[in-house]
């Protein structure tokens, strides 16, 4: 049993920056990817970005250049630094771990206003 805990979500004026956090209950051994989905108003829910236990990342073409995923020093954290926030990231964004299933955190919510 893995509970992701995240915190860092927020209200920002649009051009503002944000960072999200998110904790494992629990170190994760061997292979697995960390990341963020955000689900915006009417909207589905879609991938954010990723980074692999190897730290190979991946990013939304929607954010490339505007946010950034890492890793924390103690394995089970995961980061996201989201600069030059638009409108359209208006989310909750919810973070995940998936080794051999998936876990996910209760979501954040990220309002930014024009």
């Amino acid at each position: 049993q893995v509970q992701l805990v995240e915190s860092g979500g927020g209200l920002v004026q649009a051009g503002g920056s944000l960072r999200l956090s998110c904790a494992a209950s629990r170190v994760i051994l061997g292979f697995f990817t960390m990341g963020w989905y955000r689900q915006g108003p009417g909207k589905q829910r879609e991938l954010v970005a990723s980074i692999t236990s190897g730290d190979i990342t991946n990013y939304a073409d929607s954010v490339k250049g505007r946010f950034t995923i890492s890793r924390g020093n103690a394995k089970n954290t995961v980061s996201l630094q989201m600069n030059s926030l638009k409108p359209e990231d208006t989310a909750v964004y919810y973070c995940y771990i998936s080794t051999s299933r998936d876990w996910w955190g209760q979501g954040t919510q990220v309002t930014v206003s024009s």
